[in-house]
């Protein structure tokens, strides 16, 4: 009866795996119809990362309805299209070393380290590092970052994210820095860590309404641009909002 029972539960779990497959080629069609998702390397990380393993067990049915997902203390999961937006804009490729502000649930970090280093045997290696600010979030993150296999290219640590990393920006500038929380302005701290030539991508506005501002770091100048309108839970620091 126990061998019965654990077949019949590898069943069910094999079924519902192969329909959050079913559903993220689904979700996935969609964003590339709708012209969100246009390069193929992260239409690649979209297809790799498990979605569904990134979030409460309570919301895991709705892990590829396109909408944001609570992951508790107040905090929430991007919607899929604002993920798939930010993450064409940031032009990741293979080798660059990212810095995220706002780790969540670990999923965008996953997506991004799937594309700056599609396989850990690389020697062209790229790494995320991202930082919270919410000691539960950054045990879930890790948990899910471990269990999805992209621990060994994320680091998940604790600070204030309006300050950067300054103890990894002493041996080395970001290529590219994307913050994960409404701004009131691009953090200065995050400018002086960013690479030349590298992209900073940070919401901008009040605690209600921003604009994803892109900003490229050239040698004498930033160029800024603004990319759509957007809703994202504001960024608490130094730099940042203070309540």
């Amino acid at each position: 009866h126990a061998l019965r029972g654990d077949l019949l539960l590898n069943g069910l779990e094999t079924m519902l795996e192969e329909n959050f497959v079913k559903q993220r080629q689904a979700l996935i069609r969609s964003l590339i119809s709708q012209r969100i998702l246009r390069s193929s390397n992260v239409i690649r990380a979209m297809e790799a990362v498990p979605r569904e393993k990134f979030i409460l067990e309570e919301y895991r049915r709705s892990a590829y309805i396109d909408t944001p997902l609570p992951i508790g203390e107040g905090q929430t999961v991007s919607a899929p299209h604002m993920v798939a937006i930010m993450l064409e804009e940031l032009d990741l490729k293979k080798g660059l070393n990212v810095l995220e502000i706002g780790a969540g649930s670990g999923y965008s970090a996953a997506l991004m380290a799937e594309i700056v280093e599609p396989t850990v045997s690389d020697l062209n290696k790229g790494h995320v590092t991202s930082i919270e600010r919410v000691p539960e979030l950054i045990n879930f993150a890790r948990d899910n970052l471990k269990r999805t296999g992209y621990s060994d290219r994320v680091s998940i640590v604790f600070g204030d994210g309006t300050l950067g990393y300054p103890e990894r920006s002493k041996e080395m500038l970001y290529d590219r820095i994307v913050v994960t929380a409404a701004a009131p302005h691009i953090p200065v701290y995050l400018r002086a860590q960013l690479n030349k030539n590298g992209i900073i991508l940070v919401p901008v506005g009040d605690t209600f309404m921003q604009t994803l501002i892109k900003a490229t770091k050239y040698e004498e100048k930033m160029e800024f641009r603004e990319v759509c309108n957007c809703m994202f839970v504001p960024l608490i620091g130094e730099d940042g909002f203070r309540f």
